[in-house]
């Protein structure tokens, strides 16, 4: 196949794929010229029969009645030795080919003792004789010469005239003497020509009427597909954030009623998400607003608990240890003060990204120090694998440490005493960091949903150690801003591993991450349930 065809092959598909009016119009050319087809060779067939057998009814009377000539004028003829008889047969298939009214027809009388070559040579018209010893005519001289009947065949042959196409038929003479065969050659030439002239007319008229099928399915499906598509690029618009885009409504027909509906449910729609802007509006103001007037009274009583807490040992046990719940519990009001400003700025679209050219060996391997004293407290190993070599990569650094420090927790958090392991590595075009920890997991669809905002994968676990259920929003958030991917992947009873990746250059696409997400431990565990190497 050829450039050029494969080219239109695929923009053939292409469309089909893509264009309802097109398939009803393609599928409905098929289905008619398979109709028109099918009707136009029946039709073709049974003209030609029927002519054929017309023609083949009419000459058998013909050869019945010149047999009954034939054998009324040779009843005299006992010998075949009698010298008359050849003059007497040429006599008869005159008067016979006369009668026959029939342009260019052939009327052949033989003895069926005679050598035909020498029969004919005394005959002026030897071609119709000759033929007769042709193979196409053996079969046909056969059966005459065997029963008494009529028999007939089509043959093409050449009788002085060219060759042509023949209904030939044959039947034996009743005579006293040597036995006589009668043969009629009947050219089909208008025979053909009517057929072809009918097969010409049955064609044309069969294209006419399958191009006047598809052109009325064109414009019949034009008809229903045009709103169709007015409808799609109107929804395109809304999807694109266009709220007052609407259809055109004409008549009062069931289209009519489709773009009236669509109008209405536009409106609709419309209407809730302005409502639900102006709440999420509301709402992202009212969080800032609380967190900034919050600030001020909790700064005045994060004085006060400082001052009890430097004094919780002057204080009895009882107003000691609420000293410190009062501090520890000021403490974490304040993360999700800090959590809620964040969020509320990501909400807003007033977060921007800070980036510069940085080595994040050293920002690992410092989240991994700051959070050695909470995973010593938890009783988790935490073990950080960072290459000897630089890794430099354009990211804020500050919103990456944030990032780390919040999975890092997490897997601590959540590591049930087994080992936390970070990994960080790097090739030409990203960079990524694991944190893979042994504990709970994740069950299935719960690693989507650790991204959404203050959820927890065990509710009725006790806040002893939990954040604020902030912490991994912000890190997805943070990591959309460097135009990153941060993922996760679980199972139950092995553990969870969080990957982030970001572009070694800002602005760059990611497509590929350095760093598996599947751990490789539990791909082998995998694999081995399979029965497959990993």
């Amino acid at each position: 196949m050829s450039r050029r065809a494969r080219r239109f092959w695929a923009a053939t598909r292409r469309r089909w794929r893509r264009s309802l009016q097109f398939r009803v119009v393609g599928i409905t050319l098929l289905l008619s010229a398979a109709l028109v087809l099918a009707f136009g060779y029946t039709v073709a067939s049974l003209i030609s029969r029927g002519v054929l057998d017309s023609r083949i009814n009419t000459a058998k009377e013909q050869i019945s009645g010149g047999a009954t000539y034939a054998a009324h004028e040779l009843e005299g003829f006992t010998q075949a030795d009698d010298p008359g008889l050849p003059g007497k047969l040429q006599t008869v298939a005159g008067y016979l080919a006369t009668s026959m009214d029939v342009p260019g027809a052939e009327v052949i009388v033989l003895r069926r003792s005679a050598n035909l070559p020498n029969l004919s040579a005394s005959w002026p018209e030897q071609g119709a004789y000759q033929v007769m010893s042709t193979p196409a005519m053996q079969p046909m001289r056969s059966l005459v010469g065997g029963r008494p009947n009529t028999y007939q065949q089509i043959a093409t042959l050449d009788v002085g005239m060219g060759p042509r196409k023949y209904l030939v038929l044959g039947t034996p003479v009743a005579t006293a003497g040597d036995p006589v065969e009668l043969y009629y050659l009947l050219p089909l030439q208008s025979e053909d020509e009517l057929v072809q002239f009918v097969a010409l007319v049955v064609t044309v008229t069969g294209i006419a009427l399958v191009a006047l099928l598809a052109l009325i399915a064109a414009m019949m499906t034009r008809l229903v597909v045009k709103p169709v598509r007015v409808a799609a690029r109107t929804a395109q618009r809304l999807s694109a954030g266009l709220l007052d885009q609407r259809m055109q409504v004409k008549g009062e027909d069931d289209l009519a009623r489709l773009a009236a509906a669509f109008n209405q449910m536009a409106a609709n729609l419309q209407r809730q998400i302005v409502r639900l802007e102006e709440m999420s509006r509301l709402q992202r103001r009212f969080t800032s607003d609380v967190s900034h007037e919050l600030r001020t009274p909790l700064t005045t009583v994060r004085m006060a608990a400082d001052l009890l807490f430097s004094s919780r040992e002057d204080f009895d046990p009882a107003a000691a240890r609420s000293a410190e719940l009062l501090q520890a519990e000021l403490d974490r009001f304040e993360g999700l003060l800090t959590d809620l400003l964040e969020i509320s700025r990501f909400d807003a679209g007033f977060a921007a990204l800070d980036a510069e050219p940085t080595d994040l060996v050293p920002v690992v391997r410092r989240v991994g120090e700051r959070l050695a004293p909470l995973a010593e407290r938890c009783g988790v190993p935490l073990r950080v694998d960072t290459p000897d070599t630089e890794i430099i990569a354009e990211v804020d650094p500050r919103r990456v440490e944030r990032i780390l420090r919040n999975l890092v927790g997490n897997a601590v958090e959540h590591g049930e005493g087994k080992p936390v392991v970070v990994t960080l590595a790097a090739d030409s075009s990203a960079v990524a960091v694991t944190v893979r920890d042994h504990g709970v997991g994740l069950k299935t669809g719960e690693e989507k949903l650790v991204f959404n905002r203050f959820w927890r994968a065990d509710p009725s676990r006790a806040r002893q150690t939990g954040g604020t259920g902030l912490g991994l929003s912000i890190s997805l958030e943070d990591a959309r801003l460097h135009g990153g991917w941060l993922e996760a992947w679980g199972a139950p009873g092995k553990g969870a591993q969080f990957r982030l990746t970001l572009p070694t250059h800002s602005g760059d696409r990611l497509v590929s991450s350095p760093l598996r997400l599947v751990p490789d431990d539990a791909r082998a565990d995998e694999a081995a349930l399979i029965g497959e190497t990993p």
